[in-house]
């Protein structure tokens, strides 16, 4: 029997201060830790903050570092996709393509404070 994956148990998104990165993801997008949000054992200044997000996860961690290149990214649904859009800018965040639309969706490309790609979504 082959390997057979049934899920994916989260997606981790690697952070190089976790406070700035807890404003971000808490702050501004408003993101609830979940259960796991700790300091990692053994690794003494690395955290794990786990953010449940419906039947998903989105994980950051300072335990690896950004690289602010082409990376993973996560699209992240949203009500209003134009209020969305004006809260994220209000805030300084960088967006990257405001309006990608398609015939199922409307998408806008945007970065945490260590380049780390997300997609704002809403479907039609």
């Amino acid at each position: 029997m082959g390997l057979k994956i049934t899920k994916i148990a989260f997606v981790g998104y690697p952070v190089s201060d976790i406070q700035r990165a807890r404003e971000f993801y808490e702050g501004i997008l408003g993101l609830i830790p979940g259960a796991i949000d700790q300091e990692i054992p053994d690794m003494p200044g690395k955290y794990w903050v786990e953010y449940e997000i419906g039947s998903q996860t989105l994980a950051i961690s300072n335990a690896w570092n950004p690289s602010g290149q082409d990376g993973p990214s996560v699209a992240f649904e949203v009500d209003h996709f134009q209020d969305s859009l004006e809260h994220l800018k209000s805030h300084g965040v960088k967006i990257v393509a405001e309006c990608i639309e398609t015939p199922v969706c409307r998408m806008a490309l945007i970065e945490d404070w260590d380049g780390n790609g997300i997609t704002i979504h809403k479907l039609k």
